[in-house]
């Protein structure tokens, strides 16, 4: 019988150890892959922000060169969910690349107040809620007046004023 006790305790000993490299080997092999993501990671962004270095002072300079366009502030009555009133307060400025662009939308401003003026009044409250949906308001605008004010083109349209009751 020792010697039957004697393989019943060796064999659990030996599946045990195999079971054991399989687990610090793929350990092993997780780590190394993380690793290597890291690095990989790390040197991409590094050479990113160095090549973005020289673009990110010719962004500055470009910040520097444009011109803001104000408009009027805005008030528009928002669709009504379930009977419930409500409206928004907006003043939008444009960011346009030099003066030429400026006397371009002039004489289409009329044009770009209408596009605005339709697309506000079928907002809901629930579509202004979050960074998002004032994210979706801004590139929904940005594209509405471009078509308004073609060829010209705007740059961005900045929030100076948004208030929504």
């Amino acid at each position: 019988m020792t010697a039957e006790a004697e393989a019943g305790t060796e064999a659990p000993a030996k599946k045990g150890v195999p079971k054991l490299f399989i687990i610090i080997g793929a350990a092993l092999v997780v780590l190394l892959l993380a690793g290597g993501g890291l690095f990989f990671f790390l040197s991409s962004s590094g050479s990113s922000e160095e090549g973005s270095g020289d673009h990110g002072a010719a962004a500055t300079a470009e910040v520097h060169d444009t011109f803001i366009f104000n408009l009027q502030p805005m008030m528009v009555n928002l669709s009504s969910e379930e009977g419930s009133q409500g409206f928004m307060k907006l003043t939008i400025a444009l960011e346009v690349a030099d003066e030429e662009m400026m006397t371009e939308i002039q004489p289409r401003l009329a044009k770009v107040i209408d596009a605005f003026q339709v697309y506000l009044r079928e907002l809901r409250k629930s579509d202004l809620e979050g960074s998002a949906g004032i994210y979706r308001l801004k590139e929904e605008l940005l594209r509405r007046v471009n078509l308004a004010i073609y060829p010209a083109h705007v740059e961005s349209v900045l929030f100076k004023e948004i208030l929504v009751q």
